[in-house]
């Protein structure tokens, strides 16, 4: 995982898109697929039926489906915070843009800010202004037809024993005390003394998801990701500080709270392990069950950190396995987050994105939806600019058959007819 401080702040089916939906152009025309297979049992019939939520908002249901359909011709490539966080602080358009003259198909936001406890609401307040600045990147992003996903670096609660009433924990584990570390993710469970602590963070992630309205005042869905990277020990929630059936108790009790006591329907749920698993059972161990998880995914740095052809390899047995799992479960797959930070001192990989990453994202007949790089900052970047020297490579890998941009996605929001 990237620590955001530091960093700000996919049958064979074929999508006939009668008009491309981008920033340039726009069309009301739908897109055309074909009929599903006698094998394929996903339809724009009962497509909810295998959703979280079977009262989802008509686009919500919509981009499912499609997400579901597009991984077996293509991967929707974008990048954490792409309108708001950029190399060397070049502002303007995405750095994606930049170095390919087409918009991302896919932005990251996170909710850190959202239900930071520094956060008033108020205009003059630093948090709430990050707030606002996120929700305009995710309604900026809807509007051009780009999928959001959304993140959840979520503070710890407080102990009233050392800290002021103004403040909480980072969601890093290692700022933490010993003795907390191993109650802080059970206090939040039903029935724990930070429960109600953490139902108001519920519904701040509410109220803000219910905040996010298209042109026409529909609801703007989003992939929502929490408690992810569970299975290392870096974040609180992570896999030393709770048990299996804790965690799941969590993740339910979180789609529980937001979807049937709140009434959020715009929201698909994504399951994201870091890449410690070697086996469907690994990586099922925490898994809350087909009925709270719409996205299998996988955040994977470390294969793809100076490995080679091995790394890839290995991130594309892992990928497989998801792949393998969402077909079954009928449920979307991603690599939900990866990347290789150049710097100062970290000189691109030759090849990086055209042959390693491609590779794993392709091989072995897998089929994965979406990939989204972390975000680039002043000191370095995970996505070229247009200006340096590994752009070319950038370039090939969004040019070639499964890879989808923003001008090859399909119209996402819209149920194919």
């Amino acid at each position: 995982m990237k620590n955001i401080f530091l960093k700000t702040a996919f049958l064979s089916f074929t999508f006939l898109a009668l008009a491309s939906c981008s920033s340039d152009k726009e069309s009301n025309e739908e897109v055309i697929v074909d009929p599903p297979t006698q094998d394929d049992p996903l339809t724009t019939q009962n497509a909810a039926n295998y959703m979280v939520d079977a009262n989802a908002t008509k686009e919500t249901i919509a981009l499912f489906y499609n997400l579901k359909r597009l991984a077996k011709t293509k991967i929707a490539i974008g990048q954490q915070d792409a309108f708001l966080s950029f190399y060397k602080n070049t502002a303007g358009e995405s750095d994606i843009k930049k170095a390919t003259d087409n918009d991302p198909a896919i932005i990251g936001s996170d909710l850190s800010f959202v239900t930071d406890i520094r956060n008033d609401g108020t205009s003059s307040n630093w948090f709430y202004q990050q707030e606002v600045k996120i929700a305009t990147q995710i309604k900026k992003a809807y509007a051009k037809g780009i999928i959001n996903t959304v993140s959840w670096h979520l503070r710890g609660p407080k102990n009233k024993n050392y800290l002021t009433d103004n403040e909480e924990y980072t969601f890093n584990s290692s700022s933490m005390f010993e003795a907390d570390k191993s109650i802080f993710f059970r206090s939040i469970l039903p029935g724990g003394s930070r429960h109600e602590w953490f139902k108001g963070k519920l519904d701040q992630v509410a109220a803000f998801s219910s905040k996010l309205k298209g042109t026409k005042g529909e609801l703007i869905p989003i992939i929502f990701r929490p408690f992810h990277e569970f299975d290392g020990s870096w974040f609180w929630w992570g896999a030393d500080f709770c048990t299996p059936e804790e965690y799941k108790t969590a993740y339910k009790f979180t789609v529980d709270y937001l979807k049937n006591t709140k009434g959020v329907h715009n929201i698909l749920y994504a399951f994201s392990p870091d890449r410690t698993y070697s086996t469907s059972t690994d990586y099922l161990s925490r898994y809350p069950g087909d009925k709270y998880v719409d996205v299998l995914g996988m955040d994977n740095y470390g294969d793809f950190d100076n490995q080679g052809t091995t790394g890839a390899n290995t991130a594309n047995s892992k990928l497989k396995i998801i792949s393998d799992l969402a077909v079954a479960k009928v449920k979307i797959a991603a690599l939900t987050e990866t990347g290789y930070q150049v710097t100062s001192s970290n000189a691109p990989i030759n090849d990086w994105f055209s042959n390693y990453l491609y590779s794993a994202l392709t091989s072995n007949s897998i089929e994965v939806s979406y990939v989204m790089f972390w975000n680039n900052d002043e000191n370095g970047y995970y996505v070229p600019n247009g200006s340096v020297s590994n752009d070319a490579d950038f370039k090939t890998f969004s040019l070639k058959s499964k890879s989808a941009l923003l001008n090859s996605l399909p119209k996402m929001y819209v149920m194919p007819k």
